[in-house]
């Protein structure tokens, strides 16, 4: 589980690196063809999960303990939370939040629907809600909820095959087990590889607007260096140490933003569009998940709706390792709440605030922030709205903190589970070794988010980690039927 990952994601770098043209060209011909095909599948798979964790709450499955009755919680209620709420959200609604929205304000799919208009403005907002709420954190709860169940309820080992033998009913051999933990493994490697190419931009961006620095390879690399540095350190130093503080700061800095800029910002007109995109979304969200006309529009799906499902459950498969096993001695319906329910509704608010402010403030000023989108890239839209508020130099100091924060909350996690999938079930030192693991994989994550955007940008290895999607789908799908097998046919086992 070290050496055959760390060859192909080596091999895709230097591939990327070296023949850029083709290797681009290669992974989008492969995505494209992937959307084309699987998007009805990915999206219904994705309604599916939802309605099985909805299930699970409700049903007699929802008061089944995790770890069994007697079980103690390893983390405290709130540092749960937090956890969990920093470690999903990462960095994607910092960088989508004022983006996304002025995507969909001038291309909605909908034909019948003028580009910048009131109704593109709701469109624009229940697409957000459907894009960052409760069907993608649907997509993390199920496969978490099932591992848990199976780890530490029915014992299996600490492997992404485990629930699988619920559903064959027999042990998966060894060499399947480590492909499908493979498989996972390199699509988080990339995925990570991506998400700090991304955050080392949108902190460079807001580090330039305040310092008088250039954004070169050098300032980028310094970044990266202090990054990566960061989340191993506090990866190394223990789940009850490094990741509980660091998510505690960061959900405190998080709040701080959202009624800062709730009560600076114009809040009547954020409130006045955010009630009315939900009433929308509440009202199309059926439709929107069963691809029902005029939410059918398979081009405009594949670069939005279909895209972010599949990125999700590319990541999926291997955050619910760590989802799952933080979550000993609570209960089945204690955990839809805080991995579903609680980051849904805390996402919503999220892209209520920032992206009805980024819809209010391009209303107010037409093409002023979608000229920034255009001309300058998304990393730049947020830096570019926080100007139109008081104190911008403050929020600009909070939003390089808190999306600091917000990559090393999560690599520290997905650290802890790539360090454990590493080594044999029987490793002697297996703590030492982690600390060696966690070194290792954390340079070459940095290193190569450094090399892609310093040389040859991050779209190849974003590419890459929707790749993952795919397997990751089937993968998410088997745990969906185990966990309804074990919610009926085997809930007395647990």
């Amino acid at each position: 589980m070290f050496w055959p990952p760390l060859i192909i994601f080596l091999t895709f770098v230097f591939f990327s690196i070296f023949n850029e043209a083709s290797f681009l060209g290669a992974t989008t011909f492969v995505n494209d063809k992937i959307l084309d095909v699987f998007s009805s599948m990915f999206s219904l798979a994705a309604f599916f999960f939802l309605v099985t964790c909805i299930w699970a709450a409700l049903s007699p499955l929802g008061s089944v303990v995790i770890g069994g009755r007697g079980s103690k919680p390893i983390l405290p209620f709130w540092s749960w939370v937090s956890i969990t709420l920093t470690t999903t959200l990462a960095v994607g609604i910092l960088f989508w939040g004022t983006a996304e929205p002025l995507f969909h304000l001038y291309d909605t799919g909908i034909s019948n629907i003028v580009p910048a208009s009131d109704e593109a403005i709701r469109f624009s907002m229940s697409s957000l809600y459907m894009h960052w709420s409760f069907t993608p954190y649907a997509i993390y709860t199920l496969p978490g909820l099932t591992f848990a169940l199976v780890y530490y309820n029915l014992k299996l080992p600490f492997s992404l095959s485990a629930p699988i033998s619920v559903l064959t009913g027999k042990q998966v051999p060894s060499t399947i087990s480590q492909i499908v933990d493979g498989i996972a493994l390199l699509a988080l490697l990339l995925g990570l590889s991506a998400s700090l190419g991304s955050g080392i931009l949108s902190i460079s961006g807001g580090i330039t607007r305040l310092l008088p620095f250039e954004a070169n390879n050098g300032f980028l690399g310094v970044i990266t260096i202090i990054i990566v540095f960061s989340f191993f350190i506090s990866s190394a130093s223990g789940l009850h140490k490094g990741i509980k503080l660091l998510a505690g700061l960061n959900i405190k800095l998080f709040l701080i933003i959202i009624v800062f800029i709730f009560i600076a910002g114009p809040t009547y007109k954020i409130l006045n569009i955010s009630f009315a995109s939900i009433i929308d979304f509440s009202s199309e969200f059926l439709s929107r998940s069963l691809l029902i006309e005029p939410f059918d529009n398979k081009i405009w799906l594949n670069d939005w709706t279909v895209f972010y499902f599949a990125n999700w459950m590319a990541w999926a498969p291997l955050a619910a390792l760590f989802l799952g096993k933080i979550s000993l001695g609570y209960t089945v319906r204690q955990y839809i709440l805080v991995n579903l329910f609680i980051p849904a509704l805390f996402s919503i608010i999220w892209m209520s605030i920032f992206g009805g402010l980024t819809l209010v403030l391009e209303g107010n000023n037409p093409n002023s922030l979608n000229n920034v989108l255009n001309f300058m890239g998304p990393e730049h839209v947020l830096y570019k709205v926080l100007e139109f508020l008081p104190f911008t130099i403050f929020l600009v100091v909070i939003i390089c903190i808190v999306s600091f924060l917000s990559y090393v909350t999560a690599a520290d996690s997905n650290m802890d589970v790539i360090s454990d999938l590493c080594l044999k079930p029987d490793q002697v030192n297996a703590e030492q070794y982690k600390i060696v693991l966690k070194f290792i994989w954390s340079l070459l994550i940095g290193f190569t988010a450094w090399i892609m955007i310093s040389l040859s940008g991050i779209d190849g290895i974003k590419m890459l980690s929707n790749l993952g999607g795919l397997p990751s789908l089937f993968i998410i799908i088997i745990f969906n039927l185990v966990l309804i097998i074990l919610g009926t046919i085997k809930i007395k086992n647990l």
